[in-house]
């Protein structure tokens, strides 16, 4: 059972044994403290002190996110729903990932590459199912018909 946080103290080592894991958004951080009993109080003062201090950066988290999703063969549309849904706003989800430096097209080809072994779909069926996998990944359709055409722009 986790211990009930209900002091400055404590709210603020368990907010950052948390980011000593791994980056943190401010949403995410508040619903995994609320989670172990901090009050909304206790919580926002110690989130504003980390934030100060460097500790706690909402563009760091971002940049880290999409970078890891990227990683693992995600495409930017899914990784914006994503963090979307974790409560950032659209205007930094667009902007860290236009800044991330990551070429999506070369990102779609080796998840299709590991996927689909290179094989471009000899037939309708297979174009459709290669399509609807990477485009579940995150990947425009535009990119996605590209890649399939064996077209390199």
């Amino acid at each position: 059972m986790t211990a009930i946080l209900d002091n400055p103290l404590a709210v603020r080592r368990a907010a950052m044994d948390l980011l000593a894991r791994r980056e943190h958004g401010r949403v995410e951080l508040t619903r995994k403290l609320r989670k172990r009993g901090a009050s909304q109080e206790l919580i926002e003062a110690a989130l504003q002190r980390l934030s100060e201090e460097g500790l706690l950066s909402e563009a760091r988290y971002l940049e880290s996110f999409v970078a890891y999703r990227a990683r693992a063969g995600y495409g930017p549309q899914r990784i914006r729903e994503e963090l979307g849904q974790r409560g950032l706003e659209r205007s930094d989800i667009d902007q860290a990932l236009r800044e991330s430096a990551i070429d999506w097209f070369e990102s779609l080809r080796e998840t299709w590459q590991r996927k689909f072994a290179g094989q471009l779909p000899m037939d309708a069926r297979e174009r459709a199912k290669q399509g609807r996998f990477l485009a579940y990944r995150g990947y425009s359709l535009d990119m996605i018909g590209r890649l399939l055409r064996g077209s390199d722009e």
